[in-house]
């Protein structure tokens, strides 16, 4: 067990260092990805005119869930790792995974939570700031089993975008070239996580003059966004903070995600242990 954990920590403290030998650039793209949400300030405050509300969100709510899901998409992003595997496949180099006693996939996961190590330590202070001139927005502190929740969904949203990701580039065992299903998955990814809007939005009722095809589009959109974990990346996490739970449908929904992470990890296993059996790789 000791050895096992000396081993992790190795490759977290060697990821750690990767991540700061080009502080400037880590640090310029993280700085820069703050702006998105200064646009979604000034886009709902254009949207939304006081008194006005959407699906029970006025301005004010939905600048506090773009800002949540501001910071539960820091937690739940992995950008680069399914690419990566899929080239890792495609160009043999994934050959150094099965010649070494190192698992792949444990790798890539304490590679990427070095990577937020780093993120985090860059922006805290950025995050900080941003919240505080926008402290007008935000509800109260929630209750501690609400907090705890919240922390809990977080950490579970890292685990599922992990996952997520990393099967999607285990299906280049299988296919030459994955970059089209990349580009689906990003965009489902940016609807259904309710990264673009909150998912009430999408299940909302249709207007009178709604045409069928809109309305039967809008209705599949949201049992997508209801049965598949990609509500767990941003939506629910945000949520939560906005009181939208009870303590009881936390608990419940906590328990439906961590169900998530179980089969998301078997798939990942499973994925992995076959293409592996099926994988060629020729020369050095």
């Amino acid at each position: 067990m000791l050895a096992w954990i000396r081993k992790q920590w190795v490759i977290v403290r060697s990821c750690f260092a990767e991540r700061l030998a080009y502080r400037g650039d880590f640090i310029l793209g993280t700085l820069f990805r703050f702006l998105p949400i200064v646009t979604q300030v000034f886009l709902w405050g254009a949207i939304l005119r006081p008194g006005d509300r959407v699906e029970n969100y006025n301005y004010e709510d939905m600048v506090a869930y773009q800002l949540f899901v501001m910071l539960a998409r820091a937690f739940s992003s992995m950008p680069g790792l399914s690419s990566g595997i899929a080239r890792e496949v495609r160009d043999g180099s994934i050959k150094k995974y099965l010649t070494q006693p190192v698992d792949m996939l444990g790798y890539l996961f304490w590679y990427r939570v070095a990577h937020k190590l780093v993120y985090y330590g860059v922006s805290a202070i950025p995050f900080a700031i941003v919240f505080w001139l926008c402290r007008g927005f935000l509800p109260g502190w929630p209750d501690a089993i609400t907090f705890w929740g919240f922390v809990a969904s977080l950490l579970m949203s890292f685990v599922v975008g992990f996952l997520i990701e990393a099967l999607l580039g285990l299906v280049a065992f299988w296919f030459l070239e994955v970059s089209s299903l990349l580009f689906i998955y990003m965009m489902l990814n940016y609807l259904l996580s309710g990264h673009m809007m909150p998912l009430e939005l999408l299940q909302g009722e249709s207007s009178p003059g709604t045409s069928a095809f809109v309305s039967w589009f809008s209705w599949g959109l949201g049992l997508l966004s209801e049965w598949l974990p990609f509500k767990y990346l941003a939506y629910f996490p945000a949520k939560i903070l906005l009181g939208g739970f009870s303590h009881a449908e936390l608990g419940q929904a906590l328990l439906i995600e961590l169900a998530w992470v179980v089969g998301l990890l078997f798939l990942c296993r499973l994925a992995f242990a076959r293409g592996v059996r099926r994988y060629s790789a020729f020369g050095g």
